[in-house]
């Protein structure tokens, strides 16, 4: 497990592109991907490939006084080939120790899937108004994500 860098970026993209296809993913260009590489942590193989990510973005507080910083988990994947080996669960341990090193009041997520593991990890269904303003509104409503968050 480690942060990604600017030089992960066209591997973010190749490991994010399945999910894409599928419609679980929003696509995101590879400028995206090398700007904000730094939010990423990724594992990878022995032979350098990425087999999965998740990146986690800071937004500020909210506009109520006292209001801790929260965090958003997105682009969230795990290789197909290595789905169901923990691969996924490694990475929800260390996003969360990363939120709570961070001091992060919250997590929030969007997802068109079951989010099963996102609800074994303590998220919980919740409304976009609860959620950092400037990503709730970024939301597709198309897509008909589900909003979830867990409180750290």
């Amino acid at each position: 497990m480690r942060t990604a860098g600017r030089q992960d970026a066209a591997a973010l993209l190749d490991l994010s592109r399945p999910f894409v296809r599928s419609g679980a993913l929003r696509e995101r260009p590879v400028s995206l991907y090398a700007t904000h590489a730094a939010d990423f942590l990724v594992t990878e193989a022995l032979d350098g490939t990425l087999e999965g990510c998740v990146g986690l973005r800071v937004h500020s507080s909210g506009p109520g006084a006292g209001c801790a910083a929260a965090g958003v988990l997105y682009n969230f994947c795990v290789a197909g080939h290595r789905q169901g080996s923990g691969v996924g669960a490694g990475l929800m341990r260390a996003a969360l120790a990363r939120a709570r090193a961070l001091s992060l009041g919250a997590l929030f997520t969007a997802t068109t899937g079951g989010g099963g593991l996102f609800l074994r990890y303590g998220f919980a269904p919740t409304t976009a108004r609860l959620a950092p303003p400037s990503w709730a509104e970024s939301l597709d409503p198309r897509r008909n994500a589900r909003i979830l968050a867990r409180i750290l």
